[in-house]
């Protein structure tokens, strides 16, 4: 069975399943001939250009709609509009009349015996209606990105220029989500900006649970790059007839906790954006060489590196090494550190064995395969200093075939 799914924003996790290959993506960008933008404001709640917007649209043959968020606010709406534009017939619509009494209203407004649709979402999708080109949305604040862009799409549905205007309270201080979803509004008014607005969409409510119900929210358990990277790497062996993604090869990443601040602070790098993009590139770091070349850039573009930042460094280098090793977790505190091994370390057990022998008083072997030292270290500095000693002693410890290869 194949299914045609159509939307002119989709929600998060349609989208993400689309980026991720799990669904086929084609995007219509191609607007009817003639079809003209609909210029898109955002401002306060004033008379005067509410006035002149709904004069205007009436006067040159046209009909509006002025959308609020909650059936509470019609009564102060129609107040307004009785008493500040009295030139313009309206009537209202809202969720809790009668289907009879509602097929009506909208029946009439069609044909266009009133100038002005004052109403709740319940216009949201559905509606084509050519002569209404005028929308405003009362307390733009309250309303989602996606359904902003529905209701958008509520006019501009002729060869006219259609106007939107997002309305806010005076006085009184929006939330920083609402104002970023105006403001990515305000600036995707161009015709087939669907796409963009839905990642935008995406970006700032998440992906969602793939597997359970919702629908919107961010990954916590085990952070958004390993679940894409998972993902991805599920849906390209399914692609390629390989079966079971279970039965992929396991690439896996060390486990490091010494006990240190390791991150590049806000105060270093401001723009979030730019800091994440700082921590992806040094997380496909591989080379010591490449390391180095990073940390240079930094100091070059940010200026000399924070002690946080610094410690990032050397704790990625750590990992490196860990990986190299075959060490899937270290733990390092002021007594001491625990390195485990897994099944297929590099290490070669005799050597490993030799190393414990000779430092019986430091090194210890657990049955589960940990090795375990007892040595004071109470310093982050020290901490790190001791790990990267212990780390050179095993690479010289490791089985020759592995040291042959590289590893």
């Amino acid at each position: 069975m194949h299914v045609l799914t159509l939307s002119a924003t989709p929600i998060p996790r349609t989208l993400q399943m689309s980026l991720t290959g799990i669904r086929d993506l084609s995007i219509i960008a191609t607007p009817p001939v003639d079809r003209l933008s609909v210029r898109t404001y955002v401002t306060e709640f004033d008379t005067v250009t509410l006035r002149e917007a709904l004069l205007r649209e009436k006067y040159r043959g046209g009909q509006a709609f002025f959308v609020a968020p909650r059936i509470s606010d019609l009564d102060e709406l129609e107040a307004f509009l009785r008493d500040n534009v009295p030139e313009v017939s309206f009537i209202v619509a809202h969720g809790q009349m009668g289907a009879g009494e509602l097929d009506d209203i909208m029946t009439a407004f069609y044909e266009g015996k009133y100038d002005v649709l004052l109403s709740t979402t319940i216009v949201e999708s559905g509606l084509d209606i050519p002569r209404a080109n005028t929308l405003i949305i009362h307390r733009a604040d309250r309303f989602g990105l996606a359904q902003l862009y529905q209701l958008r799409g509520r006019v501009g549905r002729s060869k006219l220029r259609a106007y939107a205007y997002m309305t806010l309270p005076r006085n009184q201080v929006v939330t920083e989500g609402a104002e970023k979803r105006l403001r990515v509004l305000q600036s995707l008014d161009s015709l087939g900006a669907g796409f963009q607005l839905a990642s935008h969409d995406l970006d700032m409510r998440g992906s969602g649970n793939l597997l359970g119900d919702e629908q919107s929210g961010h990954v916590k358990e085990v952070g958004v790059e390993l679940y894409q990277q998972m993902l991805e790497d599920a849906v390209k062996a399914l692609q390629a007839g390989e079966g079971d993604p279970d039965k992929l090869v396991d690439d896996w990443s060390p486990q490091i906790n010494l006990g240190v601040a390791v991150l590049i602070p806000e105060t270093y790098v401001e723009a979030l954006d730019v800091r994440l993009s700082l921590y992806r590139r040094l997380a496909e770091i591989e080379t010591e060489t490449e390391r180095e070349s990073f940390a240079a850039e930094l100091i070059d573009r940010f200026g000399p590196m924070p002690d946080e930042t610094k410690k990032l460094m050397e704790v990625t280098a750590i990992k490196a090494r860990c990986k190299a090793l075959g060490i899937s977790r270290l733990d390092a505190g002021p007594k001491g550190a625990v390195f485990s091994f897994r099944e297929d370390t590099a290490v070669d057990p005799a050597s490993l064995m030799t190393l414990v022998r000779a430092r019986p008083s430091q090194l210890k072997l657990r049955p589960d395969s940990k090795l375990v030292i007892t040595a004071k270290a109470g310093s982050p500095e020290h901490r790190i200093s001791q790990v990267r000693d212990l780390l050179t002693e095993l690479e010289a410890a490791r089985a020759p075939q592995a040291a042959e290869a590289g590893v």
